[in-house]
C-alpha cells in the first residue's frame, strides 16, 4: 500500500510538472523565443547628441578589449565617453586615457566620484557622477554601458535609431556574454534563459507592467531620467537595471529590451567559483530579501525542473509507466524551450537536456546568496564594504 501511495504521489507531482511546463511553453510571453532583436528603425534627419557614461572600478584588465570599440564608434551626430574611475587600484583611469591617446576618435572624460555616501551602491553613485558630467553638454541620451562591454562600430547609431523610430525612452540589450569555458557553456546560456523566464522580453516592449532592462546597455532617455529622478530615484538598488526600466516605465516611459547581436561581453568567468559569485550576489536581492519568496522559489525550482528527471528514473525504477511518460513529456518540453537560447549562444545542443543539472546549481546559488545575506557578507563588491547588508551593486 504504502509503495502504491509513492508511485501515485510522483505521478500527481510530475503530472503538475507537465502542466507548469506547458504554461509556462504557452503563457508566459514566449519567453523561451530569441527573436526579440533591435526592433525596426531609421535613419533620424537630424542625429541627437550622446553622452556615454562608463561606470568602472578595477577594470585594467577588460578595458584594453572594451573601450576601444566605444571610442571608435561610426556615429553621425555628436558624441562623448565619460568614464568613471570609481576609486579603482589598478590603474583603471590611467588605462582608459592611454587607449583613448592611442586610439583616438571620441573625446573621453575620466572622472571619479569619490566614496559613495550612506544609501548609496557604488555603481550607482559612479553613474550619478558621469550623468553629472555628461549633462553640462546636454545631451538627449545617455548610453550607460559597463567596462567589459565591447560594441560593434554601428552599435550607437542602431540603438539611436530604434529608440527615435520607436519612441522608446530606454532601448536595451542583453549583451552577449562570454562562453569558452565548459561552465562558462553550461551555466551562462541558462543565466540569460532564467533572466527571459522571469522577465519576457516581448512583454516588456509592450503596455503592461513588465519592465527590466540589461545594465551593460542602456540607451536612456535624458528627458526620461530626470523625469524618473535616475539615478537618485534607484540609488538603493542591487538589481540596478531591472530597476532603472521599472522608474523609468512607472514615470510613463516606454522601454524595450532584447538580444544583442554585436553587443558582447568580454569578462571571464572561467571557474564555477566565479559564476557562482555572479549569480548568488544578487540572486535573494531579487526575492526582495524575503524567506517566504525564498521557500517558494526552491519549490517552484524542485517542481518545475528537478521532477521530471526524478519521476522518470522514478518510474522505471518502479515499473510505473505514467510517472516515466508524464516525466518524460516535462522533460522534453523543458528540453525544446533551451534548444534556441544555445543556438543563439552557439553551443551544443547536447546540453539541453541538461537543464535541470544546471537548475539545480541555480537553486543552490539562491540559497547561498540568502545564507551570505543573513551572515552579513552580501555587501563586498570588489574590495568595497557597504554599511548595508544588500547595498551590493550589479557586476557587469
Amino acid at each position: 500500500m504504502g509503495q502504491t501511495a509513492r508511485v501515485s504521489a510522483v505521478v500527481w507531482t510530475a503530472a503538475g510538472s507537465l502542466l507548469a511546463w506547458l504554461w509556462l511553453l504557452l503563457c508566459q510571453g514566449f519567453f523561451w523565443r530569441t527573436d526579440v532583436r533591435l526592433p525596426s528603425r531609421e535613419e533620424p534627419d537630424a542625429w541627437p547628441s550622446v553622452c556615454v557614461v562608463v561606470p568602472a572600478r578595477d577594470e585594467a584588465a577588460v578595458l584594453p578589449a572594451a573601450l576601444p570599440s566605444l571610442l571608435v564608434q561610426d556615429y553621425p551626430g555628436r558624441a562623448e565617453i565619460f568614464l568613471v574611475d570609481d576609486g579603482s587600484s589598478d590603474g583603471t583611469g590611467e588605462v582608459a586615457r592611454e587607449l583613448a591617446h592611442r586610439h583616438g576618435g571620441l573625446p573621453l572624460t575620466v572622472g571619479s566620484p569619490g566614496e559613495p555616501p550612506a544609501g548609496w551602491t557604488g555603481k550607482l553613485w559612479a553613474v550619478r557622477h558621469g550623468i553629472g558630467l555628461a549633462r553640462a553638454r546636454e545631451p538627449e541620451y545617455f548610453l550607460l554601458t559597463d567596462a567589459d562591454i565591447a560594441h560593434a562600430p554601428d552599435s550607437l547609431r542602431e540603438l539611436v535609431a530604434a529608440a527615435r523610430s520607436g519612441g522608446y525612452d530606454v532601448v536595451s540589450q542583453m549583451a552577449r556574454l562570454r562562453v569558452e569555458s565548459g561552465w562558462e557553456r553550461l551555466v551562462v546560456p541558462a543565466f540569460v534563459y532564467f533572466f527571459a523566464q522571469l522577465y519576457p522580453f516581448r512583454r516588456i516592449g509592450k503596455g503592461g507592467r513588465t519592465a527590466a532592462a540589461a545594465g551593460g546597455c542602456v540607451l536612456l532617455r535624458a528627458e526620461a531620467a530626470e523625469r524618473a529622478r535616475i539615478p537618485e530615484a534607484i540609488r538603493h538598488a542591487v538589481i540596478d537595471d531591472v530597476a532603472l526600466a521599472r522608474a523609468v516605465k512607472r514615470g510613463g516611459g516606454r522601454v524595450w529590451l532584447g538580444l544583442a547581436e554585436r553587443v558582447d561581453s568580454v569578462r571571464p568567468y572561467p571557474r564555477l567559483h566565479d559564476l557562482w559569485r555572479m549569480v548568488s550576489r544578487s540572486a535573494y536581492a531579487q526575492l526582495r530579501h524575503s524567506s517566504l519568496l525564498l521557500a517558494g522559489t526552491v519549490a517552484g525550482l524542485a517542481l518545475v525542473y528537478l521532477v521530471p528527471p526524478v519521476a522518470v528514473l522514478a518510474g522505471l525504477a518502479a515499473g510505473s509507466t505514467p510517472a516515466a511518460v508524464l516525466g518524460g513529456l516535462a522533460w522534453l518540453v523543458m528540453t525544446g524551450t533551451y534548444i534556441p537560447m544555445l543556438r543563439y549562444y552557439r553551443q551544443p545542443l547536447w546540453l539541453a537536456p541538461l537543464l535541470p543539472f544546471t537548475a539545480f546549481l541555480y537553486l543552490l546559488m539562491t540559497v547561498d546568496s540568502a545564507v551570505q545575506h543573513y551572515r552579513g557578507r552580501g555587501a563586498a563588491w570588489k574590495g568595497r564594504t557597504y554599511a548595508r547588508p544588500d547595498a551590493v551593486p550589479d557586476e557587469g
